[in-house]
């Protein structure tokens, strides 16, 4: 099944979408929000279900053509959104340009962060920054929502709490970084809104390439109309999503709608090395910081810069058949201009 959320006011509007991203009818009957629908998942997705058969076979009342324009993120905002770093690859590189060593016991421990969940970012709208000396950087993702998991649920437990999957774009202010995490209290400023896919599917619209509550796919990054990464997904995420939310709900209840993220895809390269460019024949990256840490291993220096104004960022996931799964975060950077 797949679903997403008109950008009408705070919460959207709940749509159900066709499995091939073209058509959509209203749900708003069902449940008025994909967060009123998740809090009720086990009673209102059957009718969900019934209703995506419906669009998908030509008999849903209603239907209309789908303009992904119109979406906002699938949860415009969530009482909980916390991000991993299961890519252990991506960690390592980004300590490495701080000059950081990588504590082994993030092999066996989760990284995860609070985000601010209050209002996320449209998928096609603009990423407001306040200044390109911010360091300003996209991170390619996936991330899951969950309905209620209970404190202390094991990994295995977790996986049955998994109910829909979606792509994101963290947004990340690399200049704020190393002086945030100087003070030895986390991010905050250099975390700012996060967007994510326009539609959300639940696992079982992934066919096989849902394992080990990871997604077996290579995700497509765009940066001004290039090829900038195709990473694989699934091979080099140390954590699955499974262990991801057992580790968020460890002390804690997490509430139906929670988002728990990935962290960035990353691939190390065949030979162990830390990946190469898609020009040179490497599956490339999914943030401007790795390429910018390559270059200072091969060039002693960074060639690349972060985002600039104007800069536009294209993140999507196709099926082995070529099928867009999730439709495509689409954002171009612009000068946040204060009201």
């Amino acid at each position: 099944m797949k679903l997403a959320s008109l950008n009408q006011g705070r919460d959207g509007e709940l749509i159900v979408v066709s499995r091939d991203l073209t058509h959509a009818v209203r749900a708003t009957d069902i449940a008025p929000t994909l967060q009123a629908a998740i809090e009720h998942w086990v009673t209102l997705a059957p009718r969900l279900e019934q209703r995506y058969a419906q669009l998908n076979d030509g008999t849903a009342e209603g239907a209309f053509d789908l303009d992904q324009s119109a979406l906002h993120s699938p949860l415009p905002r969530t009482y909980n959104w916390a991000d991993g770093s299961a890519y252990l690859n991506h960690v390592q590189l980004v300590r490495q340009a701080r000059n950081a060593e990588m504590p082994d016991s993030f092999w066996h421990d989760p990284l995860m962060y609070q985000g601010g969940g209050d209002a996320f970012i449209a998928p096609t709208a603009d990423i407001e920054a306040v200044s390109e000396e911010h360091g300003i950087d996209f991170e390619g993702e996936l991330a899951v929502i969950t309905d209620d998991v209970p404190m202390g649920v094991d990994a295995a437990a977790a996986t049955e709490h998994i109910k829909l999957v979606m792509l994101v774009n963290d947004v990340s202010l690399r200049g704020l970084i190393p002086g945030e995490l100087a003070k030895g209290f986390g991010f905050f400023q250099a975390k700012p809104a996060s967007s994510f896919s326009p539609i959300c599917v639940t696992p079982d619209e992934l066919g096989d390439a849902w394992q080990d509550s990871r997604v077996h796919l290579p995700l497509t990054v765009h940066l001004n109309g290039e090829t900038f990464g195709q990473p694989e997904a699934g091979p080099d995420m140390i954590f699955g999503f499974a262990e991801l939310v057992a580790h968020a709900a460890r002390t804690r209840h997490l509430g139906a709608g929670a988002i728990i993220g990935s962290g960035t895809v990353s691939n190390p390269d065949p030979d162990g090395g830390p990946g190469k460019p898609v020009g040179d024949g490497g599956v490339g990256y999914s943030c401007l910081a790795e390429v910018r840490m390559v270059e200072t291993i091969l060039y002693g220096e960074s060639r690349t810069p972060f985002l600039r104004f104007g800069d536009r960022v294209r993140l999507e996931m196709f099926h082995r058949d070529g099928q867009s799964i999730f439709g495509a975060i689409d954002q171009q950077v612009v000068p946040y201009q204060s009201q």
